[in-house]
């Protein structure tokens, strides 16, 4: 039954109310397209595009990602989740069921006669409340030795113990203060491939290949120049150059580069990473040098390689800087060698800042993405851990803020008490729906918790996925990071009162370039 015939023995539902009837629809389909990946007994879903192109997975916002979607509301959904993914890198299915459930139950209480105004005033107040005792319900890491970390990384990877022993064993490599640097994200030192052994190690991988397989395969002791440039000659223009006075600086631009590259191999360089291309005489020049050199590198890998080897990229430009200048922007690294078998290059015993990357194997080409996908949220969430703390999982720690927002809500007059029980239900969701995808009745279970905490007056008791039965999701090693829920909360509460505050849907003329396309993200709206 969808919500417009729930609203009532058969009758017309208001206009007024045609919004958000087919809004809450569209963020019903969106959420139960990923509900049943939830949870240490979810399953996964496969995604097929039109030229039989397969992912089977089970990370909420690859499928999201994926989904081809039209209605705006479900797109602000998906947003939302792709929101939670690039600040806290987990928890997106969390938030995903969560908004999903204010909506449902906002879009009801407004069915029963509550006005909007007064729900969203109450669902304020409800995510307000849950983000304040998230907060004081938090539990330290007291070191990066903490077995905690093993148990996060181990739920947040799927259950993926080789994953998991990889992401703590980097994090304990790289240390607290890197950790708990903002800009600094674990799981951008993962890369999977096919063929690999799984391995951690102090250095980086550059996703390239030398440039001439003359050039040596391994250096030690190497100095390391960065290009971020093309290293080739300035141009100059087909006008200019069909003029003398063109062509003359067409020569001298040629033999200043050939002269720019000759110092390269003066400087005692023996590797050369460049962002861009190579001009055949520059390669001819360092090839003859014994010199590495590696074009069209990452722009991300350039960085680490900086960051790693401690040098400071330069502009083709800059080559005309005198030697004693020019030393001030190399690196130094213990070894670079190329791994013929993986196809990359790895640049080890950096003397800049220490940096570990973790490097995941699959067996086939097909498993390369969703294992890289798992170490990311592993890698995530151990990092989230570490900044700021974990809270009991398993949907527990949401069934004690239900109950605390539950209580929260006499200090409420009026009808925004009833927004308040969207937050209360909606909050209840994430467990209700862990235990029904391990097979259970999801309103006994949740009972079951809600009763228990009660009796014991503790946020840890959650149902154990496996029996069943109450169980202290502490000792059973089963936490959530502080970070991604309350990520996740604040997210779902926007989102869905975002949605909710949507009184009319018009569809917008078309201007300039757009008038001849179709209007695919309008579809089902009401012309006017």
């Amino acid at each position: 039954m969808n919500l417009k015939q729930a609203a009532g023995s058969g009758a017309e539902v208001d206009e007024r109310l045609a919004a958000l009837i087919t809004n809450a629809n569209a963020v019903r389909a969106i959420t139960a397209a990923v509900e049943g990946t939830i949870g240490p007994k979810g399953l996964d879903t496969m995604l097929v595009d039109r030229f039989g192109e397969v992912i089977i997975t089970n990370d909420g916002v690859t499928i999201l990602d994926k989904m081809d979607v039209n209605h705006p509301a479900a797109k602000m959904l998906i947003n939302t989740a792709k929101a939670q993914q690039a600040e806290v890198g987990d928890g997106t299915t969390t938030a995903t069921i969560m908004a999903g459930g204010l909506v449902a139950e906002g879009v009801n209480q407004v069915l029963r006669g509550v006005p909007v105004a007064r729900v969203i005033e109450g669902v304020k107040f409800g995510i307000a409340q849950a983000l304040e005792h998230v907060a004081a319900n938090c539990r330290r890491v007291e070191d990066l030795q903490d077995p905690i970390l093993s148990n996060i990384a181990m739920i947040a990877g799927r259950e993926h113990q080789d994953i998991a022993d990889l992401v703590v064993k980097a994090a304990r490599l790289i240390g607290v203060e890197k950790l708990a640097e903002n800009n600094f994200k674990l799981a951008d030192i993962i890369t999977a491939q096919e063929g690999a052994a799984n391995e951690v190690f102090l250095g980086v991988i550059v996703d390239k290949e030398r440039m001439n397989k003359e050039m040596p395969e391994s250096v030690q002791n190497a100095k390391v120049l960065l290009i971020d440039d093309a290293l080739e000659p300035e141009e100059i223009g087909d006008e200019a150059l069909s003029t003398e006075a063109g062509f003359k600086r067409y020569i001298e631009l040629q033999n200043e580069f050939k002269a720019n590259s000759r110092k390269i191999v003066d400087l005692g360089v023996n590797v050369v990473l460049v962002d861009r291309g190579v001009h055949s005489d520059a390669e001819e020049i360092l090839a003859d040098a014994g010199i590495v050199v590696v074009q069209r590198v990452a722009a991300k890998d350039l960085r680490r390689a900086a960051e790693h080897t401690g040098a400071r990229m330069i502009k083709r430009t800059g080559l005309k800087k005198d030697t004693a200048d020019l030393e001030k922007y190399l690196g130094f690294a213990e070894r670079v060698y190329e791994d013929e078998k993986l196809e990359h290059i790895r640049i080890l015993g950096g003397q800049g800042k220490p940096m570990a990357t973790i490097l995941v194997g699959a067996a086939t080409e097909e498993v390369v993405g969703e294992r890289m996908r798992i170490a990311k949220d592993a890698a995530s969430s151990v990092q989230a851990a570490v900044k700021g703390g974990y809270v009991p999982g398993g949907g527990s720690i949401e069934i004690a803020l239900a109950r605390k927002v539950e209580k929260s809500r006499e200090n409420l007059k009026g009808m925004a008490a009833y927004g308040v029980d969207c937050v209360v239900n909606a909050l209840k969701r994430p467990l209700s729906q862990i235990v029904e995808n391990a097979g259970f009745n999801p309103l006994e279970k949740v009972e079951e918790a809600v009763a228990a905490q009660l009796a014991e007056q503790a946020d840890y008791l959650g149902i154990d996925c496996d029996t069943g039965a109450v169980t202290n999701m502490l000792a059973l090693g089963v936490v959530d990071p502080v970070p991604v829920k309350l990520h996740a909360i604040k997210a779902a509460g926007e989102v869905a009162v975002a949605i909710l505050r949507i009184d009319t849907i018009i569809k917008k003329k078309e201007d300039g370039a757009n008038s001849g396309q179709s209007n695919a993200a309008t579809a089902g709206m009401p012309d006017f």
